[in-house]
């Protein structure tokens, strides 16, 4: 097999990455993706192992030298968004689009399969090709590979991000919390119904519900260390069904996100306590069913280090090495990170003369292509790297 430089490959890439893009499925559907993946795999000589809890799939290359083993992982999953950015390869799927870059995620991992598929006799231990689906839905399908032992024996787990708001050339990560955690809640008021204008002989679920998302705001500002950055949002309240009736039943949805389990924790119990307390104080009764999503992602600080320390010679003069800042978007990556050592990084893919200024999950969101090589070279450095470390 040709020995590419990674270089060489961006054509690839970009025809793998399209034809994706063209044919986007949603978290656990992803079975048209999952078997030209695969085909791409066998083409390679790469052996291919399926999972048995979604379409995820993982290549297994087994070096000629004895050493450590490496994960490189990337997701597979689209988004129920109707695109609009007019490019020739668009979305053919009505309402489902590659809006937040798993695409381009694929593509660069298969490039990172095919550069080191005409390596193998020089490659030290294993390197498996994680390609997950279901990121973009709890509970999301890292879980079920972990189970299956996509990481057991692995020595580090890496993933990329591709990332409109950083410039094309620029890649960031940090060590130790990089993204939050992701909660829902789901709150149910139930009063007593009846005539607006005899509010005495009711209980009003909408001035209950009214003063809980107030309570609410006060999580954060008064129970939460002001050193650990968190936040609680309220996304809807629904309530009522004319003007002249109070309501018997109102709900609120919401998102809590933190950086650390104590916080994430902490929180959960407050906002059940506070819907307790403030319904009773009202004559209404509560119940909030509270989901636990993806937790912190934690990045491995000596992990990060090698990211710090390969990145500037494998991407070259121009480009920009950063320190990332956290931020509150949440990734099922956690899930690996919690379980042996690895980094996630962030690949930047905005670039206005392209047009990839849209943010992720926008129906105009595209990214520049020539991010793609970045990630790429990322990829095999962090893996070269490790592979290679005595």
């Amino acid at each position: 097999m040709e020995r590419l430089a990674v270089e060489e490959l961006l054509p690839e890439m970009v025809k793998w990455r399209r034809h994706l893009h063209r044919h986007p499925e949603l978290s656990y559907q992803e079975k048209e993706t999952s078997a030209y993946v695969g085909a791409r795999l066998s083409e390679l000589g790469i052996e291919v192992r399926r999972s048995g809890s979604g379409y995820g799939l993982t290549g297994i290359l087994t070096g000629a030298l004895p050493g450590r083993t490496v994960v490189l992982r990337a997701d597979m999953d689209a988004l129920a968004i109707t695109e609009e950015n007019g490019r020739e390869y668009a979305s053919q799927n009505p309402g489902v689009m590659h809006a937040c870059g798993h695409d381009g995620h694929t593509a660069m991992l298969l490039a990172a399969a095919a550069y080191y598929s005409a390596r193998r006799e020089d490659i030290r231990g294993e390197i498996r090709f994680l390609f997950q689906p279901a990121e973009e839905v709890c509970p999301g399908g890292a879980m079920g590979m972990i189970a299956e032992g996509v990481l057991d024996g692995a020595d580090a787990v890496y993933g990329l991000h591709l990332w409109t708001p950083f410039p094309l050339g620029t890649v960031g990560s940090a060590p130790g919390p990089l993204m939050a955690s992701a909660d829902e809640f789901f709150i149910d008021i139930i009063g007593k119904g009846g005539h607006g204008g005899m509010p005495h002989r009711t209980v009003d679920s909408i001035v209950a519900g009214a003063a809980l998302v107030t309570q609410l705001q006060s999580i954060v500002s008064r129970t939460v260390d002001p050193l650990r950055p968190a936040v609680v949002s309220v996304g809807t309240i629904q309530g009522g069904s004319a003007q002249n009736i109070i309501a018997e039943r109102c709900r609120i949805t919401g998102t809590v996100r933190a950086f650390d389990e104590e916080t994430r924790y902490l929180i959960r119990r407050r906002i059940e306590e506070m819907t307790a307390s403030i319904a009773a104080a009202y004559g209404a009764e509560a119940s909030v069913d509270y989901l636990m999503g993806y937790p912190p992602l934690v990045n491995d600080e000596a992990e990060f280090n090698r990211f710090y320390r390969v990145a500037p010679e494998a991407l070259g003069e121009g480009a920009t090495v950063m320190l990332m800042e956290k931020i509150m978007p949440a990734e099922d990556f956690s899930y690996y990170v919690k379980e042996i050592p690895g980094c996630f990084i962030f690949v930047g893919a905005g670039n206005p003369a392209k047009d990839a200024v849209y943010p992720h999950h926008h129906s105009k969101f595209d990214f520049d292509e020539d991010a793609m090589l970045y990630g790429a070279k990322l990829l095999v450095a962090m893996a070269d790297s490790c592979l290679n470390e005595q």
